[in-house]
């Protein structure tokens, strides 16, 4: 992490998962143990039904609410849709974009992932943009290059101005929700790559504020170590954020080091140096 040119982020998928009542047990559970953390960004992305319910429950606190995906249209006969208009009235901050689920199952392109991120910005969300590669991209050495693609993708119409508030969230596919995680070493040259990619685009002063998190199987053991890798910012996090012990014991990870002011003492001199 790099404190000084941007914030970090410990962010919760809950997926397909917790009903408007296990959501607020959720909230009770959390703010038992909370404190209100201000050397992070706390986020919840949460099923659409539950945005309501849930910025309710966190509205005393630090914790932000978001959502999973968001419609790339304003309007019109969309039906099962909902809008970036529509989360952002509904007290939403944050939206989950790209996430390789969506690109899996549902058949969502770069091209599609980019025109979301532009409805999520022109509507005020910040998108937490997902890109990442699949098992066999890895085996075959091009991990690099669709990511790349991915990024640009994404970023295609965003300006510069508008990126401040994007957030990449580098998950690899194989890794999500298998318990297999990226070394440290390979997180953080992913990071490293996608830090670049932003720099040759935007230039080094707007790269350095974008914030990347990783999303393969964080948790509460790993998360201190991932989070020492100087381009990951924070967490993507999925099944250890449906606990609210784990899920904090993971925003407890993104805590700086307490500092030391206590000056050194001073040198005593010798008989022959007070002569």
């Amino acid at each position: 992490m790099n404190r000084r040119y941007r914030k970090t982020v410990i962010a919760g998928n809950w997926k397909l998962h917790k009903t408007i009542a296990e959501t607020k047990a959720f909230s009770e559970a959390l703010k038992a143990k909370m404190e209100r953390p201000r050397w992070c960004e706390t986020v919840l992305c949460v099923p659409y039904v539950n945005i309501p319910s849930a910025v309710r429950a966190f509205r005393d606190t630090r914790v932000a609410i978001g959502a999973q995906d968001v419609s790339c249209e304003k309007e019109g006969p969309y039906t099962g849709e909902v809008s970036a208009e529509m989360l952002k009235e509904a007290g939403a901050k944050y939206v989950i974009v790209g996430h390789s689920e969506r690109r899996r199952r549902y058949g969502e392109t770069d091209l599609l992932v980019g025109r979301k991120v532009q409805a999520a910005l022109d509507a005020g969300l910040s998108p937490i943009i997902c890109v990442g590669e699949t098992l066999d991209e890895r085996e075959k050495e091009i991990t690099a290059e669709r990511i790349t693609v991915q990024v640009k993708a994404a970023l295609a119409d965003v300006s510069v101005t508008a990126l401040r508030r994007v957030i990449i969230a580098y998950e690899p596919v194989w890794a999500i929700g298998t318990g297999h995680t990226a070394s440290v070493e390979y997180a953080g040259e992913i990071g490293t790559h996608i830090r670049t990619v932003l720099r040759r685009k935007y230039g080094a002063r707007a790269a350095r504020s974008v914030s990347i998190l990783y999303g393969g199987s964080m948790n509460e053991e790993n998360a201190a170590a991932l989070l020492a890798c100087p381009d990951v910012d924070g967490g993507l996090i999925g099944v250890a954020s449906l606990d609210a012990d784990r899920f904090w014991a993971i925003v407890e990870a993104a805590r700086p080091a307490p500092v030391d002011d206590t000056p050194p003492p001073k040198p005593r001199l010798s008989h022959e140096e007070n002569e």
